[in-house]
């Protein structure tokens, strides 16, 4: 595991008192010589609250809710806006998509600082307290900033934790446990918990609910690429995804979250159904008709019967988005001929 990066804004002396008590198992709010009551209890909490977070190798440390926030790609954005907290986002970027139906009012009026990635400039321009970023690459030079400056600046930086690359942090695989988790966090990161607690057991729910295909169908879930397609490996959101839809991811055995293959390793294992990813900068409708052209694809069984599933492309990165995607594959496998 790759050291962390300490990242301490402005911590009150009081709340470094709590903490380092709670962490000699002294209970800062116990009366002296008496037993621990109610008050003892919520002391407790508010520490666990209070502790830092481990965030891809940078502690974060909560000193209190975040109150300027900037979202950085939908999956953020949209997991902000279902906690409750759309109306503390300044500034949002880098969109994948529009965001869901029930989620579009709350969103309205969120000012667009970009299509792509904002400068470090225009995000420094608005001083926010926390960056909530959907990949890690989001912070560079080239981009927002670098965490480590944006820290020193008094700017909180956070990135879905599902997003994490390196060795210990990536989620090897991503489970729904852990995309839950993630929300939690986020939801401490915002003082959301108890938003973060409902939206995790109605999503616990609806996941519970859903019945998995039962024919051990295969299938590439194909991404982009023209003369190389881009798929879902074995460990990212696509084979999480299609593994509780019921389906038999044919690149499993990558050990990667996606991965470049062929075409001609896709004809080989002729998959029984194909599962595109629908952008607006590259439609299923577009990878349908090269998938058609293509003389290696043209001939393989998905594609003449017409079996595709299409999935939005914010649905297949970890967010909120996720177990509805499982839910759409199965109503769409049981529509297939």
């Amino acid at each position: 595991m790759s050291p962390i990066r300490r990242a301490v804004i402005g911590v009150a002396p009081a709340l470094l008192l709590v903490v380092a008590l709670a962490g000699c198992g002294i209970d800062p709010a116990a009366p002296a010589g008496g037993n621990a009551g109610p008050a003892a209890a919520d002391g407790a909490a508010d520490a666990i609250a209070s502790a830092p977070i481990d965030n891809c190798g940078t502690e974060v440390t909560v000193e209190h809710p975040a109150q300027r926030i900037i979202a950085i790609k939908s999956s953020p954005l949209e997991l902000l806006l279902a906690l409750g907290a759309g109306d503390r986002i300044i500034g949002s970027a880098f969109s994948d998509g529009p965001l869901p139906a029930d989620l579009a009012d709350e969103g309205e009026g969120i000012p667009v600082l970009s299509d792509k990635l904002p400068s470090r400039e225009s995000v420094l321009a608005l001083e926010p307290d926390l960056v909530f970023a959907g990949w890690e690459s989001n912070f560079s030079t080239e981009g927002v900033g670098e965490r480590d400056e944006l820290q020193r600046l008094g700017v909180t930086t956070y990135v879905a934790p599902a997003a994490c690359k390196a060795a210990g942090y990536m989620p090897d695989p991503l489970t729904f446990d852990a995309v839950f988790a993630g929300f939690e966090e986020a939801g401490r990161l915002v003082g959301e918990r108890d938003a973060a607690a409902d939206l995790v057991a109605r999503q616990r729910a609806q996941l519970a609910d859903i019945a998995p295909d039962t024919r051990d169908l295969t299938a590439v879930w194909y991404s982009s690429g023209t003369d190389q397609p881009y798929v879902g490996a074995g460990i990212g959101a696509p084979e999480m995804i299609m593994s509780a839809a019921g389906l038999s991811n044919v690149f499993a055995d990558v050990h990667d979250t996606w991965t470049s293959t062929s075409w001609e390793l896709v004809a080989a294992a002729n998959p029984d159904v194909i599962v595109l990813v629908d952008a607006a900068w590259n439609t299923a409708e577009s990878k349908i008709e090269r998938l058609r052209s293509n003389p290696i694809t043209a001939q393989l069984d998905a594609v003449r019967e017409k079996r595709f599933l299409i999935v939005d492309f914010p649905a297949t990165e970890a967010g909120i988005r996720n177990v509805d995607a499982v839910a759409a594959l199965v109503d769409d496998l049981a529509e297939l001929p």
